[in-house]
């Protein structure tokens, strides 16, 4: 489904940094994969590359075939607004608006019945345990609820790929549970496309695959294969190898 091949990427001209040094993986559909190493790793140009923030030197990324970084402005635009789904950090939710308002920004922005918008979200509130919120503030909000309710954006109109930006970065450990156990119950029972940068692992142990990147490389790829505390030991031996990693925890 998502396909990254020989993507590179360097900043600057006289003095030139290569942050991104030929990766190459493939994400089938329904999968939960996350991206780990130490910072400066090159995790999150990857993932502004993939979402279309940034564009790569050389390489080409192909989301069901389609290569977004070929595109004009305009269509890289709606390409972003229509394939892709985004949970961020920071949430980036607007205070000025309801959760219910924030929930249907990009149905909004594409220009949907209003009809087409209560519906959806009649069908996806329940889902995330957010239905007691919709006309809230988000100001009026834990974070955890707030994280949820931006999920729910990104879920809201069916993307291809969900990225996530270390989603629980700011959350407290029962929310940080409650949204990785969120994200693996869209996964298993949405069959929600996931691609999360962390580096938590305990948040990683919820992802069915991990891609290890240090130095702009990708170094190493595991999937689950028992449960999720052995997991959960696995990456914890995978972060152990990379030099540095340590200081991040």
């Amino acid at each position: 489904m998502l396909t990254v091949k020989n993507i590179s990427k360097t900043y600057g001209e006289a003095m030139k940094y290569e942050a991104l040094k030929e990766i190459n993986f493939t994400i089938e559909a329904g999968e939960f994969v996350g991206i780990m190493g130490p910072s400066g790793s090159g995790k999150s140009t990857l993932l502004n590359i993939l979402a279309t923030i940034d564009n790569p030197t050389n390489g080409k990324v192909l989301l069901n075939g389609e290569d977004p970084h070929a595109l004009n402005s305009e269509q890289v635009a709606q390409f972003r607004r229509e394939k892709l789904g985004f949970v961020f950090q920071a949430f980036n939710l607007l205070p000025t608006l309801t959760v219910e308002e924030n929930m249907v920004l990009p149905l909004t922005l594409s220009g949907e019945s209003v009809r087409v918008m209560k519906q959806k979200v009649r069908e996806i509130a329940p889902k995330l345990g957010i239905e007691q919120l919709l006309k809230k503030r988000t100001s009026e909000i834990s974070g955890g609820q707030a994280q949820r309710v931006a999920v729910a954006r990104a879920m809201i109109h069916h993307p291809q790929l969900i990225l996530a930006d270390e989603p629980t970065g700011n959350l407290d450990t029962k929310a940080s549970k409650d949204v990785m156990r969120l994200f693996h119950q869209l996964n298993q029972e949405e069959k929600a496309t996931l691609l999360m940068v962390t580096h938590d692992p305990l948040s990683a142990s919820y992802c069915r695959r991990i891609l290890f990147i240090k130095d702009g490389k990708l170094i190493n790829d595991i999937h689950q294969t028992s449960t999720q505390e052995a997991f959960y030991q696995e990456i914890m031996q995978q972060l152990a190898q990379l030099e540095g990693v340590n200081n991040e925890f």
